[in-house]
């Protein structure tokens, strides 16, 4: 192989690793589903915070076209969704220490499984069951039209998760 030729292969090498390497470190509130965090410190000092990527419905069914229903979902976009506290807490009775976890669930038309994962640091389409630390069942409920999904957390420790007109949440103590 000429120096030309060599030289050639080495520049396009370093360019596509140069570009990739822009790319991950683009401004995530650029991305399709941007990034969002709520946290809230109830009436009773816990501090609950969720870091979360918004996907948008587009116009597509929620249990159909995306957050199929029967199957785990990252329950947000990008990275794992992280919910974190900052006691041991009670979730709709069930204890949980303090910390941080990656929040999946399962959709359903008639109940919804929140599931809490120790591994919270990672892609969200990473998931290992074994991980799973809490699941609850939840009832979704209808919701005006939430186009960005979207999690809130009131003074009293409820959290909810609104996207489409669904809602569903769970209570924190």
């Amino acid at each position: 192989m000429t120096y030309i030729k060599k030289l050639i292969l080495f520049s396009t090498l370093f360019s596509t690793v140069f570009i990739s390497l822009q790319a991950c470190a683009q401004d995530k509130s650029k991305r399709p589903s941007p990034p969002a965090t709520v946290t809230t410190t109830t009436n009773s000092g816990v501090t609950i915070q969720i870091d979360y990527s918004q996907p948008a419905i587009k116009g597509r069914t929620i249990g159909i076209d995306i957050a199929p229903f029967g199957a785990i979902w990252r329950t947000g976009a990008n990275e794992a969704t992280v919910f974190q506290v900052n006691k041991d807490v009670m979730i709709d009775g069930k204890a949980l220490k303090a910390g941080k976890y990656s929040l999946y669930s399962i959709p359903g038309a008639n109940g919804w499984t929140i599931i809490l994962n120790k591994s919270w640091n990672q892609w969200g389409t990473i998931y290992n069951q074994k991980d799973d630390v809490m699941r609850i069942q939840v009832k979704p409920m209808q919701h005006a039209l939430t186009e960005r999904m979207t999690f809130t957390i009131n003074k009293s420790g409820e959290v909810a998760l609104l996207w489409g007109n669904i809602q569903v949440g769970f209570m924190v103590k």
